[in-house]
């Protein structure tokens, strides 16, 4: 069984909340450390300004200076979909506002690997572009940006990762977390970055006369919402703007035509669209063109206005995607095998886990290391081959225990035994000889010990508290997701509480549906009714509860709209369940 206990969120004060909010959502907000009217404006103008973004200047006087030249610049993205929306708006922008010849770049993780190296450089210098603008990338760059200035061609670097110790020597660099940078929120995702540029741009050209009444870049802002969902970059008061504000233009008709099209692919109906729809529907959609094939495909989805053409991109996406799903599946239960086999020899596992296959698929390791995480309530690193000599592999970590720290440790205290790595807090990516996995392997285990004990094992499921009867209904669950966006570090409302099991239901081999009641402490409420609760991928693990009719159980659980045949139901998603 999980090793899982309930904790509830504690409440702050209530009193300068608008009086007619509702009374839950007061408590929920309070929750998350909102207590005032104004902090629940989420208007544009409460963005941070543009101008206190450092570096912003230099790059809009470079960007300035080859629009009056008329040169080539080269888009390098990532290959995930925050790096694909980057790329999307930068190009769309700066075609907008009449750069004649703008093309991307992105590379292939499986021939490049990740950021501006001197082979990408290379690739784009074949285009001679006078410019090479990063973005979601570059700020560890250095071979990158010195093949570049070598070849003659300038860079502006735009991103949001965590700086090394010296940063790379490029024309201008913009990014909140390099050295020195004041700009407030340091959670900006990469798209958030290219955002604040390209409206620092867009400015400052009609102010030079150099654009007449050009695009207002608030126009793509469903790209910056739907990059920083699908970033799991923290929703900060900053970021909870620009979601928010991405999510009225998509509900209104008004977004790009690849994502009405992955809207369309996965069913989601652009009116009643919320942040987790953009996390767990078109993010991984996009993403899945990064981990199996090529992010152009991606790009190109977001970049066309052609309907037929970006259905036919998100037809190609979703079947990637599903493809991306069963292979996950396969990794995963590879691993947790691997894992019941360590426990056969040491029932104590590493508090660091480096898992390893030959056969893994380095694309999905991520999203491996993500569920064994899950699982086992520690740091996982799953790691796949790279070639002969060399192993790739990806981070996922726990609160508490900051991943890039621990692997530069790990690399400070034992050099050669990490080629490179880089990333955040709960999340890094790294390659290491394939020789020194299993030095890596305890020398991981060994630091993470110094960041945590087996007590903090125990996951925890952080609760809003219980429900009264009368706000299990379908109007709170609408209610509950307009009141967002929720996300990363600012929660879907969670709340907790006992219930009758009055059906049983197995979905798809993998999910349980439910049919329950609310009770109290001595039994069923009198007006209880029945709703629907449905626990994704319950039968995923072994030890998974075993439910049975007329049962009672409790559950820590998220208010959901099930919509279908165009109904609407109320329905609970578990995400914690014990039989009592």
């Amino acid at each position: 069984m999980l090793n899982r206990t309930i904790r509830r969120r504690e409440a702050g004060g209530l009193a300068a909340l608008p009086g007619d909010l509702h009374p839950l959502l007061k408590r929920l907000y309070a929750n998350r450390g909102i207590n005032e009217a104004e902090d629940l404006d989420l208007g544009l103008a409460r963005l941070i300004p543009i101008g206190r973004l450092g570096g912003i200047d230099a790059a809009v006087a470079l960007l300035c200076e080859h629009f009056r030249r008329g040169t080539r610049i080269v888009v390098v993205g990532d290959f995930d979909a925050d790096g694909a929306t980057s790329t999307a708006l930068v190009v769309r922008q700066l075609r907008r506002l009449g750069f004649k010849q703008v093309d991307f770049l992105v590379p292939n993780r499986f021939e490049y690997g990740y950021g501006l190296t001197p082979e990408i450089v290379q690739l784009a210098a074949a285009s001679k572009p006078g410019l090479i603008v990063t973005v979601d990338n570059g700020i560890s760059s250095h071979a990158g940006v010195a093949m570049a200035t070598s070849l003659g061609i300038e860079t502006l670097i735009t991103d949001h990762h965590l700086a090394p110790a010296t940063v790379p020597d490029a024309n201008a660099i913009v990014n909140p977390n390099a050295p020195g940078d004041t700009f407030p929120s340091k959670a900006l995702a990469g798209v958030g970055v290219a955002f604040y540029l390209m409206a620092a741009l867009t400015r400052a050209m009609q102010e030079r006369g150099l654009a007449t009444n050009p695009p207002a870049v608030a126009e793509l802002l469903d790209l910056v919402a739907l990059g920083t969902v699908a970033d799991l970059v923290p929703l900060d008061r900053n970021n909870r703007v620009l979601v928010y504000q991405g999510l009225r233009r998509i509900r209104a008709g008004r977004c790009a035509a690849g994502i009405r099209a992955l809207l369309e692919a996965a069913n989601c109906i652009p009116s009643n669209v919320n942040a987790a729809d953009l996390g767990y529907q078109i993010g991984p959609r996009l993403n899945a063109a990064g981990r199996l094939d090529d992010m152009s495909i991606g790009i190109q989805c977001l970049l066309t206005d052609d309907p037929n053409m970006a259905r036919m991109l998100a037809a190609r996406l979703t079947q990637l995607n599903t493809d991306r799903k069963e292979l996950e599946l396969q990794m995963q239960q590879e691993a947790l095998m691997a894992i019941a086999d360590m426990r056969a020899e040491d029932p104590q596992l590493p508090l660091g886990l480096c898992l390893f296959d030959e056969s893994w698929h380095q694309g999905v390791v991520g999203l491996v290391a993500s569920r064994v995480k899950e699982r086992v309530n520690r740091p996982v690193i799953a790691l796949a081959r790279q070639d002969a000599d060399t192993l790739k592999g990806s981070a996922r970590s726990i609160s508490g225990v900051h991943i890039r720290d621990v692997l530069d440790a790990v690399a400070t205290r034992h050099p050669g035994l990490i080629e490179k790595f880089g990333g955040h807090a709960m999340a890094a990516g790294l390659t290491l000889p394939a020789a020194t996995l299993a030095k890596f392997q305890a020398e991981f285990d060994a630091e993470v010990r110094r960041w945590m004990s087996i007590d903090d094992t125990i996951g925890i499921v952080h609760s809003d508290g219980s429900l009264q009867q009368e706000e299990l209904t379908l109007d709170v669950a609408r209610l509950l997701q307009q009141a967002g966006p929720w996300g990363q570090n600012f929660p879907e409302p969670m709340f907790d509480g006992c219930f009758e099991v009055r059906n049983v239901r197995i979905l798809g081999e993998r999910h349980l549906k439910l049919e329950v009641r609310s009770v109290s402490g001595d039994g069923p409420l009198k007006s209880s009714t029945s709703c629907e609760a449905i626990a994704f991928r319950h039968f995923d693990h072994d030890d998974a509860p075993h439910v049975e009719p007329e049962s009672r159980v409790e559950l820590a659980y998220r208010l959901d709209v099930n919509r279908f045949n165009g109904s609407e139901r109320l329905q609970l998603v578990v995400e914690y369940l014990r039989v009592l």
